[in-house]
């Protein structure tokens, strides 16, 4: 278990074809642009994945009418693998209660740009997540 979360970490310490200059790393926790979701990703098996660890009072009542009751411990983030550039994987919006193809591109060495898509990628929306230490306190 210990071996595939070093190769994990390894393989998305940098992009497939990444320069030196200094890149986020999508392991961590991470604070969306409004302060009101942090995800904690991590290893899920040989791709990475990130789970809901903190949520303000109306992401949690937003995710409510979208039919999810329980936001903290969500998966949010699944099966994120490395591409040039960034990782593909699925994004999970909970207040629409819907799974959408995702991309997530490093913005310097503590930012993420997660782009959720429909319509096989021709309308998108993106937010930009930046690192933090620990999740907010409520």
């Amino acid at each position: 278990m210990m071996a595939t979360a070093i190769a994990v970490a390894t393989a998305f310490a940098l992009p497939v074809g990444a320069s030196a200059a200094p890149t986020a790393s999508p392991l961590g926790t991470w604070l969306n642009p409004y302060g009101s979701v942090a995800v904690r990703t991590g290893a899920c098996g040989d791709r990475l994945c990130g789970w809901i660890v903190w949520a303000s009072a109306e992401a949690q009542a937003d995710a409510r009418e979208g039919g999810v009751t329980g936001l903290i411990g969500t998966q949010l983030l699944e099966n994120y693998r490395p591409t040039s550039g960034g990782w593909v994987g699925t994004v999970f919006v909970p207040d629409m209660g819907r799974r959408f193809y995702s991309k997530i591109e490093p913005v310097g060495s503590d930012g993420l740009r997660v782009k959720g898509c429909i319509l096989h990628g021709l309308v998108c929306r993106s937010q930009l997540w930046h690192r933090v230490a620990q999740p907010p306190h409520a």
